[in-house]
């Protein structure tokens, strides 16, 4: 697209268009009830969500018997990682005062990702509304019935459709074919080949595509629309994903509760989620201001080569704008972030609620995740290792330490909680998280060609 030179010409699109490193602060950021002018979802909407899924536990548990310790709650730990904040302290000069935890999306059960918990909810919901529509299930039943093969042979019939860079494909293939549906997942170039076998050995079909995940998604919805037995997850737009994500609010509180942590005005908390389309971390932000207001203060990360939500909100023009448009590629080791246009819908609601974003590099990904396996024996894949450009970002721009002073949290840090969310991993193979080890070592980042 033709852009205007006055918004090629504002520094945080130069730095964008630079492929650097940067921070930025929302200049639309709102308080109090202003903060949901872009929306209006309630809190009743996720609170329905959450009764939903607790309805579909027992046939969570049958079909999926590693969800049975926890009830059939899809559901990850929120564990403390000092070390590995001692580690950022010293290597960045992060200057983490408080506390640091890893919300850990990338151990949850089923798909092992945050895509588990959007992706699950929207097939679940879809299923509940053509079960009920077909007097196939009544509101008291025991939705375990919907593991009978009968029921299992009347989803046959229907086909369930999305694009996907990954995550959401490995989320929405497993759980549709566990339904019963005729499963299909249009996969991008950036999505990785053992996510494509793993989709495959569970009966999945998958389309790959040599473009990005914007053909994928494309593709998949012009296939999907065409015929009336199928149904298309849109990750740019859908409402059921974006409270499904919105879930994982309430049950952090929860955590937080249990581990004695107050989020107040005087105990602020700090959020960093890895970005891509947005429908995942928006979802989350949404259900984290609901529940905590002005207390809580989220960052989206993203990758340089593709910051697409960044550059949707910093020049306001949300989806009507690519990374493409600004010469970068699009090309990103983060799969899970290799997005180069955002939700509109996600970008709307989330113009007057996000505190910012920070970019980073594809070697600071592996960095980070080495750093988080030698300090706290634990493994994410590198897209999720975006969520720790947060923290380390907070001291190091200018732009983060304004922001701080400008909300009166100086004095407060040393009381206030981060958590980087960490989005993805309990399913990479042992193989490539060997590989993965092995990659962008210091001094192998300009030898990386694609």
């Amino acid at each position: 697209m033709k852009l205007d030179d006055a918004v090629l010409q504002t520094p945080i699109v130069r730095a964008i268009a630079a492929a650097e490193e940067c921070c930025w602060i929302n200049p639309g950021l709102k308080s109090g009830a202003g903060a949901f002018s872009g929306t209006t979802l309630t809190m009743r909407d996720v609170d329905d969500a959450e009764a939903r899924l607790l309805r579909f536990a027992p046939f969570i548990m049958r079909c999926f018997p590693e969800t049975v310790p926890a009830g059939g709650l899809i559901e990850s730990p929120l564990t403390p990682i000092e070390e590995m904040k001692a580690q950022l302290n010293a290597n960045y000069d992060a200057g983490i005062a408080g506390r640091l935890l890893l919300k850990r999306d990338s151990d949850l059960p089923i798909a092992g990702s945050v895509k588990a918990r959007g992706g699950i909810y929207e097939i679940l919901k879809h299923t509940e509304d053509l079960a009920m529509q077909n007097g196939l299930l009544a509101p008291t039943d025991d939705y375990a019935k919907l593991a009978d093969e009968a029921c299992r042979s009347f989803f046959r019939q229907y086909k369930v459709q999305v694009g996907s860079t990954g995550n959401l494909g490995l989320s929405i293939g497993i759980m549709s074919a566990a339904v019963g549906y005729d499963v299909t997942v249009h996969m991008s170039a950036d999505a990785r080949q053992w996510k494509k076998d793993l989709l495959r050995s569970k009966g999945v079909t998958v389309i790959e595509y040599a473009s990005d995940y914007s053909e994928a998604v494309r593709q998949g919805r012009a296939l999907s629309d065409a015929d009336p037995m199928s149904y298309f997850v849109d990750d740019e737009n859908s409402v059921a994903l974006f409270l499904g994500y919105a879930v994982a609010a309430k049950r952090l509180k929860t955590q937080l509760d249990d581990m004695g942590v107050g989020v107040d005005e005087k105990h602020p908390l700090f959020v960093y989620i890895p970005c891509g389309v947005g429908g995942a971390p928006g979802g989350i932000a949404f259900g984290l201001k609901k529940l905590f207001g002005d207390a809580v203060h989220v960052f989206f990360t993203e990758p340089v080569q593709a910051p697409c939500m960044l550059l949707g909100l910093a020049t306001g023009l949300n989806s009507g704008i690519s990374v493409q448009d600004v010469g970068l590629t699009g090309l990103t080791h983060a799969d899970g972030l290799a997005v180069g246009r955002p939700s509109g819908f996600v970008g709307g609601v989330m113009a007057p609620m996000l505190s910012g974003e920070f970019t980073l590099e594809d070697y600071r990904l592996y960095d980070h995740m080495r750093e988080l396996m030698v300090t706290e024996k634990l493994f994410i894949e590198p897209s999720a290792c975006a969520a720790f450009a947060g923290p380390v970002g907070m001291r190091r721009y200018d732009a983060a330490r304004a922001y701080i002073e400008a909300h009166g949290l100086t004095d407060l840090m040393p009381q206030a909680t981060h958590i980087a969310w960490a989005t993805g991993g309990r399913l990479v193979p042992e193989k490539i998280r060997g590989e993965y080890v092995e990659t962008y070592l210091r001094g192998a980042y300009d030898t990386w060609q694609s």
